[in-house]
């Protein structure tokens, strides 16, 4: 097991990091290849474990799937009618996977990694079961037994904002009969809906009709964007450390997927969009960012959807701040690939905030931070907003567990070099 040894140089951070791959657009047009069989091309593909873990599932299925750097082809046949499929530690592989297996003829085991195991799955499944789907799990986790049926539309009006669930029961959809309604509390990432060219109705309802709605190869190929969840630790980063300015270009601009800017202009953080454009259904464009002392953040259970992912980086700002900031509506944060709620709260009184949780809601007091002693428990996110906040610390800080970071950012520490040399040291 590695560590990552961080110290505060003090340096600031210019230049422009190199971001992965969009994580979600990556996995989702990889994924609906499984619809196709014409060569699907996707240029800038997640290198993050994760994304690779889909790609293997895809060959085990039948797909034929070429690899030149980041970029990546997809062609073959239809699905492949058994087998065990193993979704290490990607729960967007496991849980899209399921609805595009419930409706097609042929049995298949879905296993995970230790902390996939631990994550729920009934409420992919539950779904799925009104469609006609016959789905077995593990005590309501994986390993999770599908034996493909003919499905067919429901209304689902889901009490949770999941854009894993939406997107397995709208790929489920596809092979049903009849029409599919989908209704959630609040808006979540809605890449799969982009790429099928529907959207939800004024009352917040997604309608899809299998005789309408037709997957073809053309529209998967694509150019994938930046990642920026991933600019998310490098806005922070730059934002904490006195005299820091960078830009990042190419990053997706999804609305949605920028939620935590609008958190962090709200807190007065100086951060800039420009140079929008839209590319292959998105908007992508260059963020810019620069150092700026931060207020609060207030943000409600309504909030929480937009910024599920950078919420570990939110709340390492807010323990930078002068002030009180609260975080409500979080308890999803408990069911992530580790306890993110409690390590985020243990970790940072660790570093000399006060920091308080209970089963939906984060509290913190910001103030001076010190080096300490972060376990990760190989949560990436954790690793991450914890690297980011030791660059602000007064003293070493180290961070363990640290080659977790592969699942989505693999150049991450690299990179952290690179724009704060001689800030950390990996030890194996």
């Amino acid at each position: 097991m590695s560590r990552a040894i961080i110290t505060p140089t003090g340096r600031p951070l210019h230049g422009s990091p190199k971001l992965p791959g969009d994580k979600s657009i990556s996995h989702r047009r990889a994924l609906l290849s499984l619809y196709v069989d014409g060569d699907v091309v996707l240029e800038n593909y997640s290198d993050g474990q994760d994304c690779q873990t889909t790609l293997s599932c895809l060959e085990r299925l039948g797909k034929r799937v070429e690899r030149t750097d980041n970029r990546v082809v997809l062609t073959g046949p239809a699905v492949s009618s058994n087998g065990e499929l193993d979704c290490g530690n990607s729960g967007t592989t496991a849980r899209l996977l399921m609805g595009i297996l419930a409706g097609r003829e042929g049995e298949w085991i879905l296993r995970g990694d230790e902390s996939l195991s631990r994550r729920p799955m009934e409420r992919v499944a539950d779904p799925l079961r009104r469609m006609g789907a016959q789905i077995t799990t593990a005590g309501g986790r994986l390993p999770a037994w599908i034996s493909g049926r003919k499905l067919h539309g429901i209304a689902y009006d889901s009490s949770l904002a999941s854009a894993q669930v939406k997107s397995a029961v709208l790929l489920a959809a596809l092979s049903a009969e009849g029409v599919t309604r989908y209704h959630e509390p609040f808006p979540s990432r809605y890449h799969t809906e982009r790429i099928l060219g529907i959207s939800a109705d004024g009352e917040g309802w997604i309608t899809l009709d299998p005789a309408r709605t037709r997957v073809e190869t053309d529209r998967l190929s694509a150019v994938v964007p930046g990642d920026p969840s991933a600019a998310a630790f490098w806005v922070a980063a730059v934002v904490l450390v006195a005299d820091s300015s960078l830009e990042m270009r190419g990053v997706l601009a999804n609305p949605i997927r920028l939620s935590y800017l609008d958190a962090l202009k709200s807190a007065g953080v100086r951060v800039l969009i420009r140079d929008e454009y839209a590319s292959y259904g998105e908007t992508v464009a260059t963020i810019e960012a620069q150092y700026s002392p931060i207020g609060c953040f207030n943000l409600g259970r309504e909030n929480v959807p937009g910024v599920i992912d950078e919420l570990p980086v939110l709340a390492v700002m807010s323990a930078c701040s002068d002030g009180i900031s609260t975080f409500h509506g979080v308890s999803e944060l408990r069911r992530k690939e580790s306890n993110r709620l409690q390590l985020l709260a243990e970790g940072l009184t660790r570093m000399g905030a006060l920091a308080e949780h209970d089963e939906d809601s984060l509290t913190i007091r910001g103030g001076a931070l010190h080096g300490a002693e972060i376990e990760t428990h190989g949560d990436h996110r954790i690793a991450m907003a914890f690297a980011v906040a030791a660059l602000a610390a007064k003293g070493n800080s180290v961070i363990q567990d640290v080659e977790c970071v592969a699942v989505s950012y693999p150049d991450f520490w690299e990179e952290l070099d690179r724009m704060v040399p001689g800030s950390v040291k990996i030890e194996l």
